[in-house]
């Protein structure tokens, strides 16, 4: 081997290797900030933590009793939600047929949002006839069940392919 090609092999080996460096660095800064958060998240009475944490400061009958009409409440719009993400589907089904059909899709549509809508408003309003059967305290530990935007980060919300931002979401 020349020593030309020698300087041009070492030269090139250097680079690889700085670029190796910077990708580990990279990766142990990314590690430590992941972990960091993870361990926030895991931290008892955190503010803006889960608000079933906060609930876990009631008393276990309260609890108990909160989550048998939470359950309740959920059973009772499961049907409304089940007909919105039917008529979503059918609705992405026919956008695809030939010819498109624009004002069936638009109805599909509708039907799902109205849907979705009876069933969100059911959830919030026994949410207030519970609220209005606790003390304040009480109150005060399941009011940020209200924040909650569906079952996102457990394991029923539905899991979209890709990456890519949601476009059928309907809900504020």
């Amino acid at each position: 081997m020349s020593p030309r090609a020698m300087k041009i092999g070492l030269i090139v080996l250097a680079i690889i290797n700085v670029f190796a460096l910077a990708a580990v660095a990279t990766m142990a800064v990314s590690v430590n900030r992941i972990e960091g958060r993870i361990e926030d998240q895991r931290r008892p009475g955190r503010p803006g933590g889960s608000p079933w944490q906060a609930m876990a400061s009631l008393p276990p009958e309260t609890q108990t009793r909160v989550r048998a009409a939470l359950r309740e409440s959920a059973l009772a719009a499961r049907p409304d939600f089940e007909e919105a993400r039917t008529a979503r589907r059918a609705a992405q089904t026919r956008a695809l047929e030939t010819p498109y059909d624009g004002a069936a899709v638009r109805a599909l549509l509708a039907t799902s949002r109205d849907a979705e809508m009876r069933g969100r408003a059911r959830l919030e309003d026994d949410m207030a006839v519970l609220l209005e059967s606790l003390g304040p305290e009480e109150r005060a530990a399941v009011a940020p069940l209200l924040s909650r935007q569906g079952p996102r980060g457990r394991g029923g919300r539905e899991r979209r392919e890709g990456g890519g931002p949601r476009m059928d979401r309907t809900e504020g």
